[in-house]
């Protein structure tokens, strides 16, 4: 198996980052397309244009409909179509990410990466998690390679709500042991290659940085600040998770993500929510030091991160027997888990991570 390691082109971090993407994106084409949540058409946009002032060149700003739906790309695809575009750039969340870099995909176009929030390592991965129009799972589509520049606003994203920052450290919170799992089993990262020291090191960081940073970054943005521990925990949930989940791989904590999906009562939940439930879950079926669970679990009560199931939405324990099932679904990262996992031993594991966290919480 060789090993490999990728990541974004460009990355660019740091306060009014935004005031020079044209200087950063210049030279990929003349027509861009802007494809926006609502939040990132009316913070990000007169930033973007101020920096294209008196440049030569065609700016197109389209606010997608909330979700990275197969409806949803193409009907950016033909927007790409119909104006001729050269650049196609996502800005706003995970969702108004993964719809322009599967847009720029099938229109064999370059892509820029702009996000408004920190609550997903979506920026930096070479993927997309797409979603059925009715909002239930689909599929991953994995590209030839990571985006070609990735801008992030700190200015902007140290005054968003401070329940995405939380839902970032969720999502970054299984990437080192997702990564572990994947080194274990000998499994291939989601690049389909081998993982190097390099990938896990990253994913390591990742994880130190957030017991590290992570309150001491939940309060300086629940006031509005941008402070050193902001600046390193966007980096944490942006560049050190996405590209660690990239080289080094995913395990459990993403497939229980996919598994909660087709329940209902969870479509209001976090992404990072659910994974980080999912990353207590995972260290259970590995039978994982009591010293290492209650580190997470302690963390996870610190920076306000659901320990029980109830937390993301569920309160009938039935249920999970559905979220366990479509987890375990062929093809599913859960498989990359050193011995396997059946549904049933998923779910032992889920309401074992409930119980364990209703005594934290009750403590």
């Amino acid at each position: 198996m060789l090993k490999l390691f990728r990541a974004p082109h460009n990355y660019i971090q740091g306060k009014d980052a935004l005031l020079e993407t044209y200087d950063n994106v210049k030279d990929f084409g003349k027509s861009f397309l802007f494809v926006c949540s609502r939040s990132a058409h009316k913070q990000a946009r007169p930033l973007i244009e101020k920096s294209f002032e008196g440049k030569d060149n065609k700016i197109i700003f389209e606010i997608f409909g909330g979700v990275s739906s197969n409806g949803e790309i193409e009907r950016m695809r033909k927007i790409v179509r119909e104006n001729k575009i050269d650049v196609v750039c996502g800005a706003g969340g995970g969702s108004a990410i993964d719809t322009a870099k599967a847009t720029a995909y099938y229109e064999k176009l370059p892509v820029v990466i702009i996000p408004t929030v920190a609550a997903t390592d979506a920026p930096c991965t070479g993927l997309s998690v797409i979603y059925n129009d009715d909002g239930s799972f689909d599929k991953y589509i994995f590209y030839p390679k990571n985006p070609d520049v990735v801008i992030v606003d700190t200015s902007i994203i140290s005054k968003a709500p401070v329940k995405f920052l939380v839902a970032g450290m969720g999502d970054a919170l299984g990437t080192y042991f997702e990564a572990r799992a994947c080194v274990a089993s000998n499994a291939l990262s989601l690049e389909n290659g081998g993982i190097t020291k390099s990938a896990l090191a990253l994913c390591e960081l990742c994880y130190e940085t957030l017991l590290r940073d992570g309150l001491k970054a939940k309060q300086s943005v629940e006031h509005g600040l941008l402070t050193p521990a902001v600046e390193s925990i966007i980096e944490a949930n942006t560049f050190l998770s996405g590209v660690g989940a990239d080289n080094g791989g995913l395990a459990v904590s993403h497939s229980v993500y996919n598994g909660f999906t087709a329940l209902e009562e969870c479509e209001a939940t976090q992404h990072g929510s659910i994974v980080a439930f999912g990353t207590i879950a995972q260290l259970l079926l590995e039978n994982a030091s009591l010293d290492e669970i209650e580190e997470v679990v302690h963390f996870c009560i610190s920076v306000g991160l659901p320990i029980t199931l109830g937390e993301i939405g569920v309160t009938d324990a039935e249920r999970v027997h559905i979220a366990a099932e479509k987890a375990c679904a062929p093809g599913e990262s859960i498989h990359n888990l050193l011995g396997d996992v059946t549904p049933d031993a998923l779910y032992d594991a889920l309401i074992a991570a409930d119980v364990l966290g209703k005594t934290y919480l009750n403590a």
